[in-house]
């Protein structure tokens, strides 16, 4: 075991969880080979939302809903969350799973209308969109980001965080395009684009962490 891991292991360790109902649908996506967040980065995600308290919050990849209900189980009763899934064989459990909240009064979900779920390509949704959110996740296919980026800036508000996970592609996004086999070499280029756009850009602040599979966060200046 590397040095990496052993401190993996340590901090996932002091992770004090998500509760029970979290950690059942947790383990339900595993099981059936659902990519969700890793444990590091749900703890920034909560981490986040608690000190930012943020009442409206887009998420972009629902897959079967885990992160929304985690973002829902961190926020207050306030917190909306709009959510984009395009995958049709997910959006049934994420329904299922936002049913099982509501009805086991898990994860803050005195209300169905807490999360509200948009079918569908991101390219379609995010344009009909209207309003301002005070944080916008981005967990969905990393190819994308950059050219969802002008969408997101117009949604997200001043003052608002853009978070993105996925960025550090297993470490292979500081290697050169040529070292990365040829049907990654597209989502490569994008991510080292979108990354350099977010760290470039006057009306943001970014930073780039080696968390999970690496995130950035932004904040709308």
């Amino acid at each position: 075991m590397t040095e990496e891991d052993r401190l993996s292991v340590f901090m996932n360790l002091m992770d004090r969880g998500n509760g029970p109902f979290l950690d059942l649908i947790e383990q339900e996506a595993l099981e059936g080979g659902v990519p969700i967040i890793r444990r590091s980065t749900q703890s920034l995600l909560r981490f986040l939302i608690k000190l930012s308290k943020p009442k409206r919050i887009l998420e972009i990849g629902t897959a079967v809903g885990f992160s929304a209900l985690l973002m829902s189980e961190a926020g207050s009763e306030e917190l909306r969350i709009d959510t984009i899934e395009k995958y049709e064989k997910r959006i049934p459990v994420a329904k299922g799973n936002f049913e099982r909240a509501f009805k086991e009064k898990a994860c803050n979900m005195t209300d169905l209308s807490r999360i509200k779920l948009f079918e569908g390509d991101a390219f379609d949704i995010l344009p009909t969109l209207e309003g301002e959110y005070d944080m916008i996740f981005m967990d969905a296919a990393k190819g994308q980001y950059i050219n969802w980026l002008p969408e997101i800036m117009r949604l997200l508000g001043k003052g608002g965080m853009l978070v993105s996970d996925n960025c550090l592609r297993e470490g292979d996004i500081c290697e050169s395009r040529f070292a990365v086999t040829r049907r990654n070499r597209t989502i490569h280029s994008r991510m080292r684009e979108y990354i350099y756009e977010l760290c470039h850009r006057d009306d943001l602040e970014t930073v780039l962490l080696n968390i999970g599979d690496g995130m950035t966060l932004s904040t709308k200046l």
